[in-house]
């Protein structure tokens, strides 16, 4: 006879998310990734305009129960930015539902993928912060010289924390320039810069 544990305790289930944005594209591939990465559900979305409404998303919240697991063939698939990453892992890590993107290869039911969201998550706070006393800097100096407005230079902050984030995690250098949202050329002068001012320490 099963015992009381055999009987309460229930296997994760993975269930799949899966969108497209425009109608020019179709759900083939996503599909196929998730239903290869074992997923014995999916939801899909088809976005057609601007509004992020999610019928889908919000069915896949309500399916998902503490312990399942949810997989995305790609992060950009399930958010648009690193605020709205990080965002939907603390809905899912409240709600005791896994994470994992197949491109982006993480994986919050290990260590190592808890570890890299929290870095993620440090990394945007102090960007916030730094972007914060940049501003105020700015609108300090530009009143000192009688002008206001501006368009901002390229964030240096930014590929600085991708730069942190490359050399600290097993992550790709297009892995890391898509997840924190830098442009691969810059990203690999800054590094290139950075490296040579090391060597030359």
């Amino acid at each position: 006879m099963p015992t009381e544990s055999a009987l309460t305790s229930v296997s994760p289930h993975r269930i799949g998310y899966a969108r497209v944005s425009s109608r020019g594209q179709n759900l083939d591939s996503q599909m196929d990734a998730l239903q290869k990465a074992g997923c014995g559900k999916i939801f899909t979305d088809k976005m057609t305009g601007s509004h992020m409404v999610r019928p889908g998303w919000d069915q896949l919240l309500e399916y998902a129960r503490p312990g399942d697991i949810l997989v995305v063939s790609e992060l950009s698939r399930m958010t648009r930015s690193l605020m709205d990453l990080l965002t939907t892992a603390k809905l899912l890590e409240q709600r005791q539902i896994n994470l994992v993107s197949l491109r982006e290869n993480i994986d919050t039911t290990t260590a190592t993928g808890r570890c890299f969201l929290s870095m993620m998550g440090a990394i945007h706070q102090m960007e916030r912060e730094l972007r914060a006393e940049r501003a105020a800097a700015g609108r300090i100096s530009a009143k000192t010289r009688g002008k206001t407005g501006g368009r901002p230079k390229i964030d240096p902050e930014r590929l600085e924390n991708a730069r942190i984030l490359y050399e600290n995690s097993d992550k790709t250098a297009a892995e890391v320039c898509e997840i924190v949202g830098v442009g691969r050329r810059k990203f690999f002068s800054h590094l290139a810069a950075k490296r040579n001012d090391s060597d030359k320490t």
